[in-house]
């Protein structure tokens, strides 16, 4: 596919192909073909210049949100109230006829490149927070699961403690999915006071409750085109347990209020750092919720079981928040990196994360000790093997030697009993240079 692929929505489409010669133009005569159309193709960008039907001009545009729409209005209908809500919450740009098709090639361009952006950003993420940083077993494995369960559609159930990466781990299964351009939208649902959690999640329709002056997309609803993120799902009201039941089996949601049902094409990922069998059997969570959530199941490893990362990850921090130290600030001393291997890490990478950021404000020195950390000094490792303590007492005898005969290399080897040309050979061994 062209990059600079548009789907136009249109009765007559010709005219705009030949206006429009840099792009590669896709044409669907009405919504029912544009929705085949975008079932087999993605797309970045789309141009509405038939918007007769606002009803079913936004019904379509909440099931496509991940394109960058821009609309052509007959500029008498932006009087009626309808017609700006459209406009203002679904398109990226409208225009107005007559229309100027120089601005609107403007338009499309723009339209693209903040598409373009948008999808890059939800691939790679902020580097400081969002890389699987490692090389260790554990997180290898992770790795090619999230590969493996990227592509397929199917909901995914990640358990891990607290601060191991769980939404991490969820944002890189979306980057990695056919969804990447469209919306990655987490809730945590332990954070969202009970009395306004349905109207979050689901939305609510104008007068459902007092205050309620306006329609409103719950957040189920706006990721739609890519995927909604379930965070502490153990927390989530067992009564919304069925509302979200009935989402994954039957992919439409009821609004607050509302009469009908609104279709919405999100995936679901869903986390927690309980074990959902365990709230199974304690009745606090469905158990038919918990086999549909439970599809593609992925265990995200604690950071003792993945020790061989730390060096690895406190220099990634180090460099990602290179900002917040001082200048003289180099990196980490020796006693520093033994104690984080040393350290039990209860709370995870997010530990790790705020342990180092403290330690690069609050540091005095040009290296990062224990202490700055917050940790306690372990001791070094002592080596007992024969060939070492040979290593080490061989090369105490040459420096010995070396600084008693002021550096002459002929008077040491006769101190040592061996020719010059073997003193040499064994000064190169061990590192040794002339004093």
């Amino acid at each position: 596919m062209s990059e600079r692929t548009l789907l136009c929505i249109a009765r007559d489409g010709n005219t705009l192909r030949a206006l429009l010669p840099d792009w590669q133009v896709a044409v669907a005569a009405g919504l029912p073909e544009a929705e085949r159309l975008l079932r087999k193709q993605h797309y970045l960008v789309g141009l509405l210049l038939d918007m007769s039907e606002p009803v079913a001009v936004r019904d379509f545009l909440r099931r496509h949100g991940s394109l960058h729409w821009v609309g052509v209005v007959d500029a008498c209908k932006m009087t009626q109230v309808h017609w700006r809500e459209l406009c203002a919450e679904h398109l990226h740009d409208y225009h107005t006829r007559p229309l100027d098709m120089e601005r609107l090639r403007h338009t499309l361009g723009h339209a693209l490149g903040c598409a373009r952006l948008r999808a890059a950003s939800q691939r790679h993420g902020r580097p400081s927070d969002a890389a699987l940083v490692g090389t260790s077993v554990a997180i290898a494995r992770l790795r090619t699961q999230i590969a493996k369960v990227a592509h397929a559609d199917a909901p995914v159930l990640i358990w891990g403690e607290s601060g191991t990466g769980k939404e991490l781990t969820a944002q890189a299964i979306h980057a990695q999915s056919p969804r990447a351009a469209g919306p990655f939208v987490p809730i945590n649902c332990g954070a969202i006071a009970p009395a306004l959690i349905q109207s979050e999640l689901f939305g609510h329709a104008r007068g459902a409750f007092t205050g309620a002056a306006r329609d409103k997309v719950g957040l189920i609803e706006s990721a739609t085109g890519g995927t909604v993120f379930l965070d502490e799902i153990a927390d989530l009201p067992k009564d919304l347990q069925a509302n979200l039941l009935r989402f994954l089996q039957e992919k439409t949601i009821h609004r607050v209020g509302a009469t009908r049902s609104i279709r919405v094409d999100a995936r679901v990922v869903a986390a927690s750092h309980v074990r959902l069998q365990g709230a199974v059997s304690q009745g606090q969570f469905r158990e038919d919720l918990f086999y549909r959530l439970n599809v593609l199941p992925i265990d995200v490893p604690a950071l003792r079981d993945r020790k061989d990362d730390i060096d690895q990850l406190a220099g990634h921090f180090f460099e990602a928040y290179s900002t917040d130290k001082p200048g003289r600030l180099k990196g980490y001393s020796g006693p520093a990196l033994r104690a984080m291997r040393a350290h039990d890490w209860p709370g995870n990478v997010r530990e790790l994360l705020n342990r180092v950021r403290r330690a690069m404000v609050l540091a005095e020195g040009r290296l990062i000790l224990p202490s700055d950390l917050g940790l306690e000094e372990a001791e070094a490792p002592i080596s007992t093997g024969l060939d070492e303590s040979r290593q080490r007492a061989e090369r105490d005898a040459i420096l010995d030697s070396l600084v008693r005969s002021g550096g002459n290399v002929t008077h040491a080897a006769r101190a040592l009993a061996v020719s010059r040309m073997t003193l040499y050979r064994q000064m190169a061994k061990h590192g040794i240079e002339m004093p």
